[in-house]
């Protein structure tokens, strides 16, 4: 049995503009990586299939995703802001729902046997996303509504959200914060956009601010606090907001961290699923918009998932 990557098509027609970071090519870029790395021929691909109604409102106010959905372009080339980060085109809400069924079916693929541990490799991302907003280019929070799906679905104790983007989780924590089920533990530079994650937390939500320029030996001392608490917790799935734009070729943030340090972060992450969880890992893409940097630290992350 092997890795499933899960994705859609539909996930690369949302385009918020040629010149914008979040754009196609990051999802053509992994897949070109995953072809030249060999990883096509060991690993599984699937199929997602979109988010319905009742899915996203296991995260999300009801009456926040109805504005969405009513929102939505319909004509070609019209665009409007759904918040002051996020463009909405014609192909945008579709996109959104495949990418939240895509954690949706991951669940399902690990919980029923199918996969030992699922790769999202989808757009647009989503831990911005709170409650009842969208936020910094994140519609729909792809992997609270997955946690939550699990916890529901397969009568689930804990889980685990581990989240190592370049900014902080802030929709994730925002959707969490009042669940005691689900541990969540974000790293991200500080200060820094969304300009969140530095208060008082409840024990569950364990945040690890980074200055700037932070290279990777010293970003893992910083996050080894992770690794205990999440061992006492003992969660029974992990999953992980995958964002690789903490690399030091990433415009977008100020993070030193390279290709090693995914892959250590994943070993760590991939040992308390082992400990815990029967292995199991959902991870979901999140940011990461140096395409190169961002691909190649995809295929670092996928093999340490199929090791």
């Amino acid at each position: 049995m092997t890795i499933t990557i899960i994705g859609s098509p539909k996930c690369t027609l949302h385009n918020m503009d040629p010149e914008h970071p979040e754009h196609p090519m990051r999802l053509h870029k992994i897949n070109d990586q995953i072809i030249a790395s060999g990883l096509e021929l060991v690993v599984r691909f699937a199929d997602a299939k979109p988010a319905s109604f009742d899915t996203l409102i296991l995260a999300h106010d009801p009456k926040f995703v109805q504005h969405v959905f009513d929102s939505a372009p319909r004509e070609k080339d019209e665009r409007i802001w759904i918040d002051d980060d996020t463009i909405m085109m014609e192909h945008t809400l579709n996109a959104a729902l495949y990418a939240a069924g895509a954690g949706r079916d991951a669940v399902d693929l690990v919980m029923q046997g199918d996969a030992p541990s699922v790769f999202c490799a989808v757009r647009p991302p989503g831990h911005h996303a709170g409650y009842a907003s969208s936020s910094g280019f994140c519609l729909f929070n792809n992997i609270a509504i997955a946690a939550k799906y699990a916890l529901k679905k397969y009568n689930l104790s804990r889980v685990a959200i581990v989240d190592f983007d370049v900014h902080h989780g802030n929709g994730t924590e925002d959707i969490v914060k009042d669940d005691p089920r689900i541990m969540f533990c974000s790293s991200f530079q500080h200060p820094f956009y969304p300009f969140t994650g530095d208060g008082e937390t409840p024990k569950h939500i364990i945040n690890v601010p980074i200055d700037a320029g932070t290279q990777g030996s010293v970003y893992r001392e910083k996050v080894d606090l992770w690794w205990q608490a999440l061992d006492e917790f003992a969660p029974e799935l992990v999953f992980i907001s995958a964002g690789f734009d903490a690399h030091a070729e990433d415009d977008l943030g100020h993070l030193r961290l390279v290709e090693d340090d995914y892959a250590y972060l994943t070993r760590k992450i991939c040992e308390v699923a082992k400990n815990h969880a029967q292995g199991r890992v959902v991870s979901m893409l999140e940011g990461g918009y140096a395409l190169s940097a961002l691909a190649r630290s995809v295929v670092a992350h996928i093999k340490v998932l199929l090791d």
